[in-house]
């Protein structure tokens, strides 16, 4: 297969390919360094490339196959990582002037068990600064750029891993997400984002941002993808007390196809206010294709979500403050000026607000699941409400005007951080000038399987996950 057809196997398929002897992992490893060169400018991906530990690691990888050893359930993949999980004397610079010289002594447990499953870790990748901004902006590293269109918005903070898969560079790349960060980029490169479950995946060795709401997941091609890869990744670590001790159901078993008599709930009105009209017509013919597999898609309208949306925001901004206290006490300068400018906000959210926060999650977890999943088995809502922006109409350093459209972006995102739900972003078609939709799914506490069966269910029946960009 040439390297253009390599690259555009999904995580799955390439590791199917690899374990079935059709494809080495030193072609898939040639073919991901062949898109780098052609398109890597286009996007601004990759902050450092380990060009020669890779080849070593996937010289083994063949080695190990021809001499009969039973492959990982990605063996052979190449990926690159969002450059705030770290690997033992590895730089991981968080996006960041602060930590631009940062090597931490320990690994990340995800990034271990993925190199335990055989994937191919060829370097990592640019970020919004400390994980903190929807758009993917950074004032160090250059902003990514959206591999749809240069001059819009990658959406962040997983900006370089959004960008890399949606330019068919590698085929799945960890993002995290505190208020939509796999979500957004995913929407806005087209690609598929997983969120799971608050806890679902260990944080053991990841940069922090807030301690209630930060999550790991990945960006891949397809909900099968991230279906591997959750049951790759889930489960307790001891390194991680917060991780949950569920049982990890496996998620890519149940793949199917079948959705007859699933129950879908479109929420209104929070997800649909103020929403564009192209945006709106996207989501009404993802509906009409559930539909047509059988599922019941059923308007119903939960409480006010505005509660849910704002206490989102004091818990994140109060954490997050607490995370940087004394690089602002000394360092405030080498900070991008909107960063600065949120983290002293923090500062100045009472400790009475914080704490009602945190005591109203859980109250507010129930109402939402009483009456958005009571009756139903998934949430569905867009990603974005809005098209997606240009960067310089959502650069806030350039321009304090722009907060509100920088804000509004993950409106839609953010309550299911508050609520700890798993929710994956998967494409949905295009606007009208050519840029990706996003259709966002959400699911009870742990019932990732379910989620993941909807949104294999709907890529079967579409081909939007399939364009390519270039």
């Amino acid at each position: 297969m040439s390297p253009d057809a390599l690259a555009e196997l999904s995580m799955t398929e390439a590791a199917d390919a690899f374990a079935r002897g059709d494809v080495t992992a030193a072609s898939l490893l040639d073919a991901t360094l062949h898109r780098l060169e052609r398109h890597g400018g286009k996007v601004n991906a990759v902050v450092r490339l380990d060009r020669d530990e890779a080849r070593v690691a996937a010289a083994a990888a063949d080695q190990a196959r021809k001499a009969g050893a039973r492959p990982g359930k990605l063996a052979g993949v190449p990926m690159m990582h969002k450059d705030m999980y770290y690997r033992a004397g590895k730089v991981s610079t968080c996006g960041s002037r602060i930590r631009r010289d940062f090597v931490p002594a320990v690994t990340a447990t995800v990034l271990q068990r993925l190199d335990a499953a055989g994937a191919i870790d060829c370097g990592t990748l640019n970020m919004a600064e400390f994980a903190q901004n929807p758009t993917g902006h950074n004032a160090h590293f250059g902003d990514a750029m959206n591999p749809w269109n240069a001059a819009h918005c990658t959406g962040g903070s997983s900006s370089g891993s959004g960008a890399i898969v949606g330019a068919r560079i590698v085929t799945a790349a960890l993002g995290s997400d505190t208020g939509g960060s796999i979500r957004l980029p995913a929407a806005m490169c087209g690609v598929t984002g997983l969120k799971p479950t608050q806890t679902r995946v260990p944080r053991t060795g990841v940069m922090p941002l807030s301690f209630s709401a930060d999550n790991v997941g990945p960006l891949c091609r397809t909900a099968r993808d991230a279906a591997r890869f959750l049951d790759v990744t889930a489960g307790a670590c001891p390194g991680d007390p917060t991780s949950s001790k569920e049982p990890v159901a496996a998620s890519e078993a149940g793949l199917d196809g079948d959705i007859r008599g699933l129950r879908v709930a479109v929420c209104q009105s929070w997800f649909f206010d103020d929403i564009d009209a192209s945006v709106l017509k996207g989501f009404e013919a993802a509906m009409a294709v559930l539909k047509g597999l059988g599922a019941a898609v059923e308007v119903v309208k939960p409480g006010s979500l505005f509660a849910v949306a704002t206490y989102t925001g004091i818990v994140s901004r109060v954490e997050g403050a607490t995370i940087h206290q004394q690089w602002m006490r000394e360092r405030a300068g080498d900070y991008a000026a909107h960063l600065s400018a949120r983290i002293y906000g923090g500062n100045a959210i009472p400790a009475t607000a914080y704490l009602e926060a945190l005591s109203r999650r859980g109250p507010l977890l129930r109402r939402f699941c009483d009456e958005a999943l009571g009756r139903f088995d998934i949430v569905a809502t867009p990603t974005l409400r809005d098209r997606v922006p240009t960067r310089a109409e959502t650069d806030i350093d350039a321009d304090p005007d722009n907060w509100d459209r920088f804000m509004d972006l993950s409106r839609n995102t953010r309550p299911f951080n508050y609520l700890g739900l798993p929710t994956v972003s998967i494409p949905a078609g295009f606007d009208d000038g050519g840029l990706p939709l996003g259709l966002q799914l959400a699911a009870r506490p742990f019932a990732e399987a379910r989620l993941l069966k909807v949104a294999d269910a709907f890529q079967r029946e579409t081909d939007w996950h399939r364009r390519t960009p270039f």
